[in-house]
């Protein structure tokens, strides 16, 4: 092995992060590969709660879960495909259905509507697509996302800015449109001609001050893949991912996935925990940075909503639909697949700087780098596991328990005789106790619905929902009249505004519409909150206080009340004394903001 690495510093002038990592796979993965060349098949991936009197959640932080397991099992692969482009194979039939610059609609052979939007589609006045003026979304002022981001910061109402940010997310097509056309149904394009649209979002040199920053490790962060000749590989090794290691592993033509780039990047952080509010459920998001001439990943299918947001250079894609109806909105994505096991194409396209690539869970997708640039995108993914299916796996358990706790019919014993006469060996015997059977079986299930609790289900899934979410961003209005912005501090040998001083005329609201949820459970009432959450998924334990379940009508109506502020006094508590303490509370975890701060500096 030793004369192999002395016979590679003397072919290249160095031994690549590559060979050393072939060089640990086995004998006879020495060679040095050029940009553009196959990887050789073979390579393997190394592998308390805080309390305050009722309150809860929080406590020793849990170490967190491996991403492959947490973070990236939820979106590790949405967009993530690559490949060379003399790799794709197309169905011989026919040629791929390519999506040409400009307002197009076309239909695949039995396939859903594909909608392509071009630079210059420009939405009639009065139509749904045309923004009313002012919108803080295309309004004047510049600064990219970031500026974006701050003019939505102006909205006053949390729900209005989700949808904004949507709304310049998808653009120029209509939200309206989007919904009924595309969502959980066709692939939208959209090339806008316009290089500068996610200016400030990320890019090269924020992936690179991340690796700088000493705190990424591969395969917790940072994965590392190739795609060449049918074979997928990934070529983590075991560590901290240092910049000049991950650098030459993509010099050698490696593609470098970051997992979870929200938990580094305050902009990422800031755009997902604003679309999260508009989804109603996790937003995710991963970046791809590939080299120019080569694929990193197998085609697959996910099982998330994938929005494909091209950052730098182009990037070749094909997307596929469904091949059976069992593949249309999977609850898992999918194993890597074979190029023979592909069809025809639904698209065909070279997304560029500025453009926009949505396509549901269960389509099938591959792209690769042309030769002549890079390719950075960010994949912003949502809706994993957020069926009809998933929240009734959830209810029907609870109904039953209900039932069987209620009602007698439920707790009946089976006729004695069943096993004589129900099964497989028995289901084409004709027999009226068969038939009286299935009957009944029927009438129990239907009966079941009188028993399902929809509503508790519902505060059930939106408390995981909240345990998913990001901590909400704070404007720097925000920030002065919470909690975060309050000016304890230590001064002249000793702590200076300390005190939180809420009275009766205080006036108080939500900081945002969705950071709290009410959840009636058998330990009582249970104020799930998101405030305190981490960057990372999952890294901490749901946050909550026990709510007394004389203050569930005080939630309620500042629930109500947002995003208007309401005075303390008006909080339908008993006495002032719970009113202020309440407040007070909700106040000191960051839930709370008042019209006016409480202590002028």
């Amino acid at each position: 092995m030793a004369a192999c690495g002395a016979e590679e510093r003397q072919r290249t002038g160095r031994l690549s992060a590559l060979s050393v990592y072939r060089r640990a796979a086995g004998p006879g993965r020495l060679e040095r590969r050029r940009r553009g060349t196959p990887l050789p098949a073979g390579g393997k991936r190394t592998k308390a709660r805080l309390r305050r009197g009722a309150a809860g959640g929080g406590g020793p932080e849990r170490a967190a879960p491996p991403q492959g397991a947490a973070v990236s099992d939820r979106v590790e692969r949405a967009g993530s495909s690559e490949a060379k482009q003399g790799d794709l194979k197309t169905n011989p039939s026919g040629p791929p259905a390519k999506a040409p610059a400009g307002n197009l609609e076309t239909k695949s052979p039995g396939g859903p509507l594909t909608t392509s939007v071009g630079p210059r589609a420009k939405a009639p006045a009065g139509s749904p697509e045309a923004k009313p003026p002012g919108d803080p979304a295309t309004s004047p002022g510049g600064g990219g996302v970031p500026g974006l981001l701050r003019r939505l910061g102006r909205l006053e109402d949390s729900r209005r800015r989700a949808a904004e940010l949507f709304r310049w997310l998808v653009a120029p097509a209509a939200p309206e449109e989007f919904a009924r056309q595309h969502w959980e149904r066709a692939p939208l394009l959209v090339q806008r001609g316009d290089p500068g649209y996610y200016a400030g979002l990320f890019s090269t040199a924020d992936f690179d001050a991340i690796l700088r920053s000493g705190d990424v490790h591969f395969g917790t962060h940072l994965d590392v893949t190739s795609y060449a000749e049918g074979v997928r590989e990934t070529h983590n090794p075991v560590g901290r991912a240092l910049p000049a290691v991950v650098w030459d592993f993509y010099q050698n033509g490696c593609s470098l996935r970051l997992l979870s780039p929200q938990a580094f990047s305050t902009t990422v952080w800031h755009f997902l925990s604003i679309l999260q509010e508009h989804f109603g459920s996790m937003a995710g998001a991963n970046t791809y940075l590939t080299p120019p001439g080569t694929q990193g990943f197998a085609p697959h299918y996910d099982d998330i909503e994938a929005f494909v947001l091209q950052l730098e250079g182009k990037k070749h894609w094909h997307v596929y639909g469904p091949r059976t109806s069992s593949e249309a909105l999977p609850q898992f994505s999918s194993a890597n697949l074979t190029q023979a096991e592909l069809g025809e194409p639904l698209l065909e396209v070279v997304l560029e700087a500025g453009d926009l690539l949505y396509f549901p869970r269960g389509f099938i997708h591959q792209a690769d780098c042309l030769p002549d640039a890079h390719s950075l995108h960010i994949t912003v993914s949502s809706y994993q596991r957020n069926s009809w299916g998933d929240f009734l796996e959830k209810l029907l358990p609870a109904a039953l328990q209900m039932a069987l706790e209620e009602d007698l019919e439920y707790r009946q014993g089976l006729p004695m005789d069943c096993l004589g006469y129900m099964g497989v060996a028995n289901s084409d015997a004709v027999d009226a106790r068969r038939t009286a059977f299935v009957e009944k079986v029927q009438h129990l299930i239907k009966k079941l619905v009188d028993y399902a609790p929809i509503d508790a289900a519902m505060d059930q899934r939106a408390k995981s929902f909240l345990h998913d979410c990001l901590p909400p961003v704070l404007t720097q209005s925000e920030k002065q009249l919470s909690v975060y912005g309050f000016p304890a501090r230590w001064q002249d040998g000793g702590p200076r505004n300390v005190d939180i001083q809420i009275t009766k005329d205080t006036e108080v609201r939500l900081l945002h519409h969705g950071v709290v949820r009410l959840c009636n459970e058998e330990a009582g009432v249970m104020l799930y909150y998101t405030t305190e959450n981490s960057r990372v998924y999952h890294k901490e334990e749901p946050k909550y206080l026990e709510i007394d379940p004389e203050y569930t009508d005080s939630i309620e109506f500042l629930l109500s009340s947002y995003p208007n502020h309401v005075s303390v006094d008006t909080l339908p508590c008993d006495a002032l004394e719970d009113k202020i303490s309440l407040a007070t509370l909700l106040f000191e975890k960051g839930i709370l903001t008042t019209k006016k701060p409480l202590v002028q500096v």
